[in-house]
């Protein structure tokens, strides 16, 4: 059922001048976000504060492209964990996280990382001690000699130092380049394609109590600490060799293989913790409370703990949606419940069932307009407000993400499109989905005003963020990248379109895509040769 609203399309400039007026009689305002924001976030033409829609019934359909065969993994012997008493392979811990329809997920990928996480976070949230245990896969068909770690921290304005650092048990020197980001693990000898090695270390983290780079998505202010990529990460190994290089300020700073977190918390009693994955396990005892949560499958790990939060939720099929504000945003956050159980529906419908049994919305004081992580996004406090648009497109566009990005992944500093801007298309899809015709017009007025900041200028929607200047990133990606889709739906015909982008959804799920793989199976779905599209916009 769409939501029939009063649409208004009129100019930025024009809006800029108007006088505001009441929310729930006339459409909210057009905000023009900050630098930071509009480098992350949808903000099309708005609408009125909507309703809730009717629940569609979700349908699967097999993907149309056979995924690559997985690996058959040796059963030499390796360290067992001491961190928890869970074998390497028993994937149980992370059944209850998983809707019924993903559980067979557990017995694929056998060579995704395995990551056992001991944290413990102090009284004034701002370091974190932790031990980290995982089990490494070659799954590349060359022989590795060491094994990098990325340590974003040292490029957060924060800091992390790492210490007695094993191999099988046996301690080993590392090295760092990449300005202190990169850590270089040698192994005793090269690990063949299909073996696995323990790897062990322990950490301590610096959080930092003012926003910093990066969109401030590692800081801790306001009583709300966000540690994003706070543990030492596995990087990327591709046809490039290991992903380490320096993130630009604007995009995302990881690109991540998929894998599994089994994560202990200790934390101050009062904090709330919202984490991705599911909680397993809670003690509390002397003023503090021990945690465990089980994520997997995911790109990464993710959590925000504050004393101030609220908590609202409703259910979608199986799909439980928490949404937590602070206390002063309590009909705020029911709208950001609204947001985000309506993109889930929709989502549902288009791109294949979401995985887990629970989505968590979660505001923070973040300088971006909202944050992807898995199973959890995250909105900033500033934008909670029903008179902004903004607010729910932010909050759409990163539900979107669970698809394009969690689910399937892409490179996300050399390949943005394949995520932002195909985000910002289902954002589009959110508001036709809402809003009728009109919503859609309205949404796609904001994605060419985007694209208007450059003067319309032909710069490809594919390059890497790093090779964007100015405020080229937001405008080419994220204004002129979804309109790319859009011509891509006139080339190749609607119910193609829709169809395809369901079969990239569940084709690529738990893998990484490519602009080449995303171009070879559309073209499969159409029976056309799409270069003469792909050069005028993505390359």
């Amino acid at each position: 059922m769409k939501r029939q609203p009063i649409i208004v399309l009129i100019t930025l400039l024009l809006l800029a001048a108007c006088t505001p007026v009441p929310a729930r009689l006339q459409p909210a305002p057009v905000v023009i976000p900050t630098q930071e924001q509009e480098e992350r976030q949808a903000d099309p033409t708005p609408t009125t504060i909507p309703t809730p829609t009717a629940e569609p019934e979700p349908t699967e359909s097999p993907p149309t492209v056979e995924p690559e065969p997985e690996i058959s993994l040796p059963t030499g012997s390796l360290p067992a964990p001491t961190l928890f008493d869970f074998a390497w392979d028993d994937r149980s811990p992370f059944a209850a996280g998983l809707v019924s329809g993903e559980q067979a997920t557990r017995e694929q990928h056998p060579g995704a990382s395995i990551y056992h996480i001991d944290l413990t976070i102090s009284d004034d949230l701002t370091r974190l001690d932790g031990r980290e245990e995982v089990r490494y896969t070659n799954t590349e068909d060359v022989p590795l000699h060491d094994v990098h770690f990325r340590l974003f921290p040292n490029i957060q304005d924060g800091g992390i130092a790492i210490s007695n650092i094993t191999v099988d048990s046996e301690m080993v020197e590392a090295s760092y380049e990449v300005e202190n980001s990169d850590l270089i693990v040698p192994l005793p000898q090269p690990l063949q394609p299909g073996e696995q090695v323990v790897i062990g270390m322990d950490f301590r983290v610096d959080v930092p109590t003012e926003s910093g780079g990066n969109y401030g998505i590692f800081a801790s202010v306001d009583d709300i600490l966000t540690p994003a990529h706070f543990y030492p990460m596995i990087a990327v190994y591709d046809d490039e060799g290991w992903n380490v290089e320096l993130t630009p300020p604007a995009g995302d700073p990881t690109y991540a293989d998929t894998s599994y977190f089994l994560v202990r918390i200790d934390a101050p009693a009062g904090q709330t913790i919202v984490a991705s994955g599911s909680e397993t396990g809670r003690e509390e005892q002397d003023g503090r409370q021990t945690i465990t949560i089980a994520a997997g499958p995911v790109r990464d790990f993710f959590f925000a703990t504050s004393d101030r939060y609220e908590l609202v939720s409703e259910t979608v099929g199986e799909t439980k949606v928490n949404a937590y504000a602070t206390s002063d945003l309590l009909a705020e956050n029911d709208l950001a419940l609204r947001y985000a159980t309506d993109a889930l529906r929709i989502f549902n419908e288009r791109y294949g069932l979401y995985p887990y049994t629970e989505l968590d919305v979660v505001g923070t004081p973040t300088l971006a307009g909202g944050v992807e992580y898995p199973g959890l996004v995250v909105v900033a406090l500033a934008i909670y407000d029903p008179d902004l648009q903004f607010f729910e497109s932010a909050t759409a566009h990163e539900v979107g993400h669970q698809w394009f990005y969690n689910m399937v992944g892409n490179d996300q500093l050399d390949d943005p499109w394949l995520d932002e801007a195909l985000t910002q298309w289902a954002t589009m899809m959110y508001y036709n989905d809402v809003y009728g015709q009109s919503g859609y017009d309205g949404a796609r007025q904001g994605m060419d005003s985007r694209w208007s900041r450059v003067d319309y200028e032909d710069i490809p929607i594919g390059m890497p963020v790093a090779a964007y200047h100015d405020n080229e990133y937001g405008a080419i990606v994220y204004g002129r990248g979804p309109l790319f889709f859009e011509a891509l739906r006139d080339v190749m015909g609607e119910e193609t379109h829709e169809a395809f982008l369901r079969d990239y959804a569940q084709t690529f799920k738990w893998d990484i895509a490519t602009p080449e793989s995303f171009k070879t199976l559309a073209e499969e779905h159409c029976g056309c040769d799409l270069t003469p599209l792909f050069e005028e916009w993505v390359y």
